[in-house]
């Protein structure tokens, strides 16, 4: 009986490493697509549900169509809104993949993880 005990121990905080694991993975690969060069544009934003969806589609209307061929990102970072911003950032993220969609803490560990070099 006790070996059992310690086996389900073991297996389950194997499995939890595991995910862990597999959770980080896809943080770093879904976070860190972000082309090497050119000029990151970082939106902080907060409660914008009524002018974020057209300043976006005008900005991205730029980059792809216009003169801007330098900035390369869109970062959206959502400061905790509390209408619906971040559903509206989301779905342009969906659309257009110059665009993510970051809270603010992930957004500056980015920051900070950035080669100087």
């Amino acid at each position: 009986m006790l070996e059992f005990l310690f086996n389900t121990i073991f297996w389950t905080l194997a499995f939890y490493g595991l995910f862990e694991l597999i959770k980080n993975i896809i943080y770093i690969s879904t976070y860190t697509k972000f082309k090497t060069d050119g000029i990151y544009l970082i939106l902080a934003v907060k409660n914008q549900e009524d002018r974020l969806e057209g300043f976006l589609r005008s900005m991205v209307f730029k980059i792809l169509y216009g003169k801007d061929e330098y900035i390369k990102n869109i970062i959206v970072a959502d400061l905790k809104s509390e209408d619906k911003t971040k559903e509206i950032a989301k779905k342009l993220e969906k659309d257009y993949e110059m665009i993510k969609v970051l809270n603010w803490k992930e957004c500056k560990e980015i920051i900070d993880n950035v080669d100087e070099n």
